[in-house]
């Protein structure tokens, strides 16, 4: 009971932000690239739990406190179908778990695909996620970042998002005249959109490559099918009962990981819904202690 509480607690606590949140850096302090001036009724909408319409892509950062930091960080990309970003549940409630773990955690706010402000949508998203990383790797030393200890963690459509980062970090959609290490070092999958296929959710691939894309589109954004050996470690999560992803998107993932020899972790629940967050209220679990393990496991963390 004790456990569950804590864990309602720190649920219940998930939209406000905390003051161990620095302050958002803007991705592109210079000039957003594959943008085009949104029209004058395109203006962002943010609430305690969701972005929409986002034009200004940022990172917030959740430094790990200097007492508890193990040189570890994660990338979070929330979900929401690439219609909305759900910075609260899937950003914010993520983040300082994380933080309190000794782990940074910096939330990405990224641009949602949108036809009305960007030349090419299926791009933007994944720009603005690699470009969080490029940052987060730039900035390693200011944070205490060690390397070889930086992942990526998504939830839903930003599981595709994370996925994504994790198996096309060969073709930077993105300026990296550093050239700096675009690959994550691992990755965390919960609940995500993989595939553009038979199991795909359809408003996620709508939303990215539009309601009739062309086999190439399908191929290249199908992650299963993007998975080589230099895929990094990952862990993945998910409900057998997911209405909304099928948990078989999870299974491609898994499958195709095995078969490139990439080490994979995978925990699936015989109930749980989807887009759970922070705690699956239908089992006793804690799925984020067994993330923490599996990151112990991999010597992320001590």
């Amino acid at each position: 009971m004790k456990k569950l509480l804590f864990i309602s607690m720190l649920t219940a606590g998930a939209y406000a932000v905390q003051a161990q949140q620095d302050k958002p850096i803007p991705l592109y302090p210079e000039g957003i690239p594959n943008s085009k001036t949104a029209p004058a009724a395109y203006k962002e909408d943010i609430d305690s739990n969701r972005a929409r319409m986002v034009t200004q892509p940022e990172l917030i950062p959740f430094p790990a406190p200097a007492g508890k930091a193990t040189g570890a960080a994660v990338v979070i990309c929330p979900g929401g179908g690439y219609g909305s970003v759900v910075i609260g549940r899937e950003g914010y409630a993520i983040a300082r778990r994380f933080q309190a773990a000794g782990i940074s955690a910096f939330i990405v706010k990224y641009r949602l695909p949108d036809d009305r402000i960007m030349p090419d949508k299926s791009k933007g998203p994944l720009q603005d996620a690699q470009r969080a990383l490029q940052i987060v790797r730039q900035r390693a030393a200011e944070w205490g970042l060690q390397p070889g200890k930086t992942g990526i963690i998504g939830f839903s459509a930003g599981g595709h998002l994370a996925s994504t980062v994790g198996t096309h970090f060969a073709q930077p959609v993105i300026d990296n005249p550093a050239q700096l290490n675009l690959r994550p070092d691992f990755l965390i999958l919960v609940y995500p959109v993989i595939s553009f296929t038979s199991y795909m959710h359809a408003g996620s691939r709508k939303a990215l490559i539009g309601e009739n894309p062309d086999s190439a589109h399908i191929k290249l954004y199908s992650n299963e099918l993007q998975v080589t050996a230099q895929t990094p470690p990952t862990f993945l999560l998910h409900a057998q009962d997911d209405k909304v992803v099928p948990v078989q998107n999870s299974l491609l993932f898994y499958n195709a990981l095995v078969n490139a020899g990439v080490k994979a972790e995978m925990h699936l629940y015989q109930n749980g819904g989807h887009g759970f967050g922070l705690y699956n209220k239908t089992t006793q679990d804690d799925w984020f202690e067994r993330c923490l393990h599996w990151m112990q496991a991999n010597g992320w963390i001590q």
